[in-house]
């Protein structure tokens, strides 16, 4: 805001100040500007309209007292000595966006402003007080950081940063924008819907969080659990004395709670998240804003959530598709090893053959049993064509079935050779 020059009437003249103040409540009486006129060196209030006693506080608004008696925190931030080099000097002096903190504790409140000291003169050109005109740009200020802390949780959100980290640092942006203390919980809703884990709540003591982790969803149970119920904000605004919190009324107490707002947090489909709550240490009453700044998160938490569905939902396809390509493999693996165990057992059952039509051809001249010997109590009658024997010296003739049987089956055996008739006969001869 520019300075708005112009001569008022000297603080000397009791029917000029009293017209000058009829004359201020006029013009800027339904302004949003704060406007106020201090006179003398020791800036006497002389009028001020009620967009400034509304901003410093009703129960502040006081005339011709010092405005450091009105406003005792504006000397330790300066805002005094300023005001009396603008009156010593002559000299305007003009702020932008300049951080306040007005009131004090606990009851003080941070608060930004644009506005002009402007020296008040007399006919003969003298400084005799000082206007103040300015305009609040707390609210401004705020949505440029909500903007900001909302960007950069949109941020995360795309890159994927992890639901826990989003969450987090959500609650603490949250609890760093609101011009009063609030103390941020987030819990998420199990796949069924029916109870609601812990999510993020980095300013909530450690044994209240556990304790209210895994509670139910339902009408009464406090005001998460029924905000998730009824898919609809809850707002307690004295723990104390609400039914909703009987079952935890201790525990709140324990904590330092008094009051608490719940939002769900609702996906596309009206699906149950989440729920999103605002704590208080003091019973409390939400304001427009207040429900605004819930229902601005409660929706980017929705888009946080959702996102990490979709990719733990993403991550389990793609862990089944391997354990599918795994299995896959390992059967294929498996049903090549088949296959090359049975190209194996062909073979050497093709090269048995061989050794054994070849033996049949050699001993077919030797003296012989007619038939297998080899049948066991089936006794077998196909011709004995081959003759067998082990490493203990024992020896048969068999059929072409058994013998192939007896070679497969028993280690020790094989085919004697023409000369053999077993290892006995070998190591007798």
């Amino acid at each position: 805001m520019t300075a708005v020059p112009g001569e008022l009437p000297a603080a000397a003249d009791p029917a000029s100040t009293g017209q000058a103040a009829e004359d201020l409540r006029t013009l800027f009486g339904q302004s949003i500007a704060v406007f106020a006129a201090l006179a003398g060196p020791k800036h006497l209030v002389e009028a001020a309209n009620p967009a400034f006693f509304a901003a410093i506080g009703e129960q502040r608004a006081r005339t011709g007292v010092p405005l450091v008696e009105v406003m005792p925190e504006l000397a330790a931030q300066g805002f005094i000595a300023l005001l009396d080099e603008v009156y010593r000097t002559g000299e305007p002096y003009t702020g932008r966006d300049v951080r306040v903190v007005l009131g004090t504790e606990p009851h003080a409140r941070e608060a930004y402003f644009d506005f002009t000291y402007e020296p008040r003169r007399d006919a003969d050109g003298r400084v005799v007080g000082i206007g103040v005109i300015g305009v609040e740009t707390t609210q401004v200020k705020q949505a440029q950081r909500l903007m900001a802390e909302h960007h950069a949780l949109l941020e995360q959100i795309a890159r994927q940063a992890p639901l826990t980290e989003v969450l987090d640092g959500m609650a603490r942006s949250i609890e760093n924008l609101a011009p009063q203390e609030i103390l941020v919980s987030v819990l998420l809703a199990d796949p069924d819907g029916r109870h609601l884990r812990h999510g993020a709540a980095p300013s909530l003591p450690d044994f209240y969080n556990q304790a209210i982790d895994g509670i139910a969803t339902g009408e009464g149970v406090g005001s998460c659990g029924t905000a998730a119920h009824r898919r609809e904000s809850v707002i307690v605004t004295d723990i104390a004395a609400d039914p909703f919190w009987a079952d935890f009324r201790d525990l709140a107490g324990r904590a330092g709670l008094a009051a608490c707002w719940s939002t769900p947090i609702l996906a596309r489909d009206g699906s149950l998240l989440g729920t999103f709550a605002m704590y208080h240490r003091t019973p409390r009453v939400p304001q427009d804003t207040d429900l605004a700044l819930a229902r601005i998160f409660a929706g980017t938490a929705a888009l946080a959530i959702e996102r990490h569905h979709i990719e733990q939902a993403k991550l389990a396809a793609e862990a089944r598709a391997k354990a599918a390509h795994d299995e896959l493999a390992k059967a294929v693996r498996a049903e090549r090893g088949l296959r090359a165990e049975a190209e194996q057992r062909a073979a050497a059952a093709a090269e048995l053959n061989a050794q054994m039509r070849a033996a049949a051809a050699a001993q077919a001249a030797s003296p012989h049993p007619e038939t297998c010997q080899l049948g066991g109590p089936q006794e077998c009658t196909a011709p004995a064509e081959i003759k067998i024997a082990d490493s203990w010296g024992d020896s048969a003739w068999g059929c072409p079935r058994h013998v192939e049987e007896a070679i497969l089956n028993v280690r020790a055996v094989f085919i004697a050779s023409e000369e053999l008739g077993g290892l006995a006969a070998y190591l007798n001869r």
